[in-house]
């Protein structure tokens, strides 16, 4: 299995479109790159501990090649939008991109010149070494699974994950 680290706005938004693709095992959300040891969601939201809201993705690349994986990551967030997305504001929904060695970190910004075809330079995803992840708390993990009604998973959520389904649909999981 491999593990990418990503975020690229609200961490629900991320897990809910990964775990509807065939080869993603799981999706863990949490923190990264911050400054402060154990975040809550609350400190995160604070906006003083650095971290950022994401998605270790964790797949079998027999089944869904790495470069689709990061495809799908340019393809449900903004990677032109500093600090947010959409009406999420802050450091924490930043797009970046924590590379764990140096093969990552090439795969990692050629997938950022990839997205460059459909976004152009304006691109703001950061590429950052990974540090400590955090495990965000058990009521984020699988949050719109558990949640399809609440009304920030239909506004937000929902539109990335048919976003997803329309351009990967080769890697709908069939189950």
């Amino acid at each position: 299995m491999i593990e990418f680290v990503l975020g690229g706005g609200c961490f629900w938004c991320l897990d809910s479109a990964y775990m509807q693709l065939r080869g993603i095992h799981d999706v863990e959300v949490g923190y990264m790159g911050g400054r402060s040891l154990n975040p809550s969601y609350e400190d995160v939201c604070n906006g003083d501990t650095g971290h950022v809201e994401v998605a270790k993705v964790i797949f079998d690349e027999r089944v869904i090649p790495a470069e689709v994986v990061l495809d799908v990551f340019f393809t449900l967030h903004d990677p032109t939008q500093l600090n947010r997305q959409g009406h999420d504001i802050g450091t924490q929904y930043r797009s970046v991109m924590f590379y764990q060695n140096n093969d990552e970190l090439a795969q990692f910004t050629a997938a950022v010149e990839r997205a460059k075809q459909v976004w152009g330079d304006g691109i703001v995803t950061a590429l950052e070494p990974a540090t400590e992840f955090y495990r965000g708390e058990e009521y984020h993990q699988d949050f719109f699974a558990k949640n399809p009604g609440q009304g920030y998973c239909n506004a937000v959520v929902l539109p990335k994950m048919l976003k997803v389904r329309s351009a990967f649909t080769q890697y709908l999981r069939t189950e």
